[in-house]
């Protein structure tokens, strides 16, 4: 997709995709995003570490990254690259992606410190401000959880 000033949206490094979520430490569950390709598809780039405040109660003395927080970072990578591509052709949009739905989730494996988790996100249809996606994530090749989340592109109140 290209912006108005001929700018083609490849990747969103950290202070891009703080520019287009509302999310903060301890929530932001994305540090990057690569292989955008328009509003179809992108990979949402976590590195989980030991530091994540999560791990002081899930669990201590055997560390896993917490499912729902998967679910949030596949969500927050597939609302970065709406808002990102929304703002190529209007930069003043200070539009907010919601989430409306989870279906279709499984655990496979757990993210452990270490792991470097990939969300592969992929749209399986957009009506007007509403949009939906199919969702990976993948550590090292293998699936650990998946997903289709619906989301909706709103106004700030």
């Amino acid at each position: 997709m290209e912006g108005m000033n001929g700018s083609v949206l490849t990747a969103l490094q950290i202070k891009d995709v703080l520019a287009c979520l509302p999310h903060r430490y301890p929530f932001l569950m994305i540090d990057r995003i690569v292989d955008i390709n328009g509003v179809e598809s992108a990979v949402g780039i976590k590195n989980v570490t030991f530091n994540e405040p999560i791990f002081q109660g899930h669990f201590p003395g055997q560390p896993v990254f917490p499912g729902v927080l998967i679910i949030e970072g596949m969500a927050q990578t597939a609302g970065a690259i709406v808002i990102a591509n929304e703002r190529l052709g209007n930069e003043d949009s200070n539009q907010i992606v919601y989430m409306l739905t989870i279906d279709k989730a499984k655990f496979r494996k757990p993210a452990v410190p270490g792991d470097r988790l990939e969300y592969h996100i992929k749209k399986i249809q957009r009506r007007r401000n509403v949009g939906r996606y199919e969702a990976r994530a993948i550590v090292d090749g293998n699936l650990v959880a998946e997903a289709e989340i619906g989301a909706m592109i709103l106004d700030p109140e």
